[in-house]
């Protein structure tokens, strides 16, 4: 394994750890999807996140 693919493999599992990927993949779908409307920024899309969290709540313990 070279040191370039562990950097690679590093960088791959803080994105996905911090979120950014997410937001990323957020980004493409929309693109896709919704061509002729405007990406939303990235707070703009963690405030959609939390909204959409919020009305569809999950099973978690707090």
């Amino acid at each position: 394994m070279t040191l370039r693919h562990m950097l690679d493999e590093l960088r791959w599992y803080v994105r996905e750890f911090t979120g950014e990927a997410a937001y990323d993949r957020y980004c493409e779908r929309h693109r896709r999807n919704h061509p002729d409307a405007p990406v939303p920024t990235r707070p703009e899309y963690e405030k959609l996140r939390i909204a959409h969290r919020e009305a569809h709540p999950s099973s978690r313990c707090c």
